[in-house]
């Protein structure tokens, strides 16, 4: 009886010792955001990431049973930090463009966005080309903003670049800029915070699907659309959604 009361324990302990190495063996993702880009992504008082790209990291995180590490990488060293292996996965309200996947692979979209600029609202600017004519125009470096304004103002306004969008807004408010051309959702939150100025001409849809960069060949890109999907179907994303804005921003 004390033999098979031995054996028994033996078994236990190699039972228990398999549930730990399955445990230890649990997949886990490390994901980086800018970290600068409210109300996307951002550091709080105390230090801490937040804001709509960092819970939908959590959120796809949990939905895919995995753990999950978030850090804050400067947006022009962010590509080649995912390539190097630094991290596995970008949330950072990423446009998916040509360029960049030639170099990444991409998510489904999580959310549609487009462009807009913002003044001060006593220089009632126009957004065409005679309009800005001679202005200044700040927009964030290697952006979809910063590109579209080379495409179509080049040569007809003084374009300046930012190495993060706070640093944009920074400059218009101090007058450097006469007008910043930024995406529409951060925009909204600024201008909102900021009453002096506003949203002027039309929005600008160049059809700007904002999806999560994987190194290429990587099952992670199918298992995150997956995701994205359920947490859709789940209610999920729009709490976290209406967290942060007062209307639905996937559309």
């Amino acid at each position: 009886m004390q033999r098979r009361t031995v054996i028994l324990s033996g078994a236990a302990a190699l039972l228990a010792a398999g549930v730990l190495s399955a445990s230890a063996q649990a997949e886990t993702i490390r994901i980086a955001t800018e970290g600068a880009y409210p109300p996307f992504n951002m550091k709080n008082k105390a230090g801490k990431l937040t804001g709509f790209d960092v819970d939908m990291a959590r959120a796809l995180c949990a939905e895919m049973k995995a753990k999950c590490t978030i850090v804050a990488q400067d947006w022009d060293g962010i590509i080649p930090g995912l390539l190097a292996k630094k991290y596995d996965a970008i949330v950072a309200s990423m446009s998916i463009t040509a360029e960049r996947q030639k170099k990444v692979a991409f998510s489904a979209p999580y959310y549609k966005n487009y462009l807009r600029f913002v003044a001060r609202k006593s220089k009632k600017l126009m957004t065409d080309k005679a309009g800005l004519k001679g202005k200044t125009i700040g927009a964030q470096r290697a952006t979809v903003s910063s590109q579209y304004l080379e495409k179509k103002y080049k040569g007809a306004v003084r374009i300046k670049v930012y190495g993060t969008q706070q640093k944009a807004w920074l400059d218009l408010k101090a007058g450097r800029v006469d007008a910043v051309l930024a995406d529409i959702y951060p925009g909204h939150d600024w201008v909102s915070k900021n009453k002096r100025f506003a949203f002027t001409g039309e929005k600008i849809d160049i059809n700007d699907q904002i999806g999560i960069a994987v190194r290429k060949g990587d099952p992670l890109q199918a298992k995150i659309s997956a995701a994205i999907k359920a947490l859709r179907a789940n209610g999920t994303y729009a709490k976290i959604n209406a967290k942060y804005f007062p209307f639905d921003i996937y559309q």
